[in-house]
């Protein structure tokens, strides 16, 4: 049976785009139709695969961004500059048009309604994905499971999901850190995530939370490095980190 289970998962999927939403000037968010999709879990991603005409194919993993919801799966893309994948889903790509999905894959980093402890979720840019699919099925479970969110990103016109997390949610507290440009009217200097800002923002060690960290390499090892000196437990720090790409 579980042999059956994970041959499933890493089957190759034709899924059509069933609508989009951009989130910011070079990020798009995609729903697709997946008929037969057997569920995940928030903070799994999936492979995703494109085959042009003359046979060439071309695949990338995207992290999902939403819970599970029946046959139906959402990811958000950052475009990269001559990415061959990024470039067509954030452009050409229409509703309608077909592409093959296979997952979903990763275990470790997930999260589950079921969890009590507090969690802390850290994202540096789009790091932010499969966090956000964490606070949507917080949502969707109707669970109470306090969460702190501390989202890093370089301008506030970079932000994902702006509409959605200005909304406040009850257990759900959010800080910014901007890198280079601050809100219009909100005092200090842009600076990166450091010590005063994990050891304000973060919950305290002794609460015993579980920490999701997202984003560049360099980001992902300085956050847990902070956490780990502030007293955080390391079995407690779950990481998933990406380095430069073509796409």
């Amino acid at each position: 049976m579980a042999r059956t289970a994970v041959s499933g998962r890493l089957a190759w999927r034709v899924a059509r785009l069933a609508e989009f939403r951009d989130e910011t000037p070079t990020a798009r968010t995609l729903v697709f139709d997946l008929p037969g999709w057997p569920g995940h879990l928030a903070g799994q991603h999936v492979d995703v695969r494109l085959t042009a005409a003359d046979g060439y194919r071309a695949q990338r993993s995207y992290s999902l961004a939403a819970p599970v919801n029946g046959d139906r799966v959402e990811l958000t893309v950052q475009r990269v500059a001559d990415g061959e994948v990024s470039e067509h889903l954030t452009g050409p790509y229409a509703i309608g048009d077909p592409v093959e999905i296979r997952g979903p894959i990763g275990g470790w980093f997930a999260w589950r309604p079921t969890n009590p402890e507090p969690v802390l979720l850290i994202a540096g840019g789009s790091g932010i994905v499969p966090l956000m699919a964490m606070i949507r099925a917080r949502r969707a479970a109707g669970v109470r499971t306090p969460f702190k969110l501390i989202y890093s990103l370089r301008t506030p016109a970079e932000q994902y999901y702006a509409d959605e997390l200005r909304t406040p949610v009850a257990g759900l507290d959010i800080t910014y850190v901007y890198t280079r440009e601050l809100p219009e009217g909100r005092p200090g200097i842009p600076k990166r995530i450091d010590v005063a800002t994990l050891n304000t923002a973060a919950w305290p060690a002794e609460f015993g939370a579980t920490s999701f960290i997202c984003g560049p390499t360099a980001f992902v090892e300085t956050a847990a490095d902070i956490l780990q000196a502030l007293g955080h437990d390391p079995h407690r720090i779950r990481t998933e980190r990406f380095g430069p790409s073509r796409d």
